[in-house]
């Protein structure tokens, strides 16, 4: 049984930063292929980031390329988003994914098995 906890949301104004983290267990970490999702009131579930099982390869959507950062510390089995400048739209639930298949930079949620409760992340103006 994999778990993800996600933890590190709040509240924060806009220009800001936070640092959500995303512990695994139940698994061989770091095996697995993560990323980052966001779901906004109304809206579907959309892809942020993803990381390869060592930490060589990620890849962003275009809406948060340049501030989010992704990274991951195999001995911790955690993997981080560390969100700068941050904009009201980034308002949103951030969900933890991982998956064992090989890495692709896969955006879509069926590309990931496992799947976090989320944290909520709000951004006032």
């Amino acid at each position: 049984q994999v778990q993800l906890v996600e933890s590190g949301g709040g509240l924060v104004q806009a220009g800001g930063s936070l640092r959500l983290s995303c512990v695994v267990s139940g698994r061989t970490f770091s095996n697995y292929r993560m990323g980052w999702f966001r779901q906004a009131p109304g809206k579907e579930r959309e892809f942020v980031a993803t990381i390869s099982w060592s930490g060589s390869s990620k890849y962003y959507a275009d809406s948060v390329k340049g501030r989010f950062t992704i990274s991951r510390d195999n001995a911790a089995n955690t993997v981080y988003l560390q969100m700068n400048s941050l904009k009201p739209e980034d308002t949103a639930v951030y969900y933890c994914a991982g998956d064992n298949r090989p890495w692709r930079p896969i955006t879509t949620m069926n590309g990931y098995d496992y799947w976090g409760q989320g944290t909520q992340v709000t951004v006032s103006s």
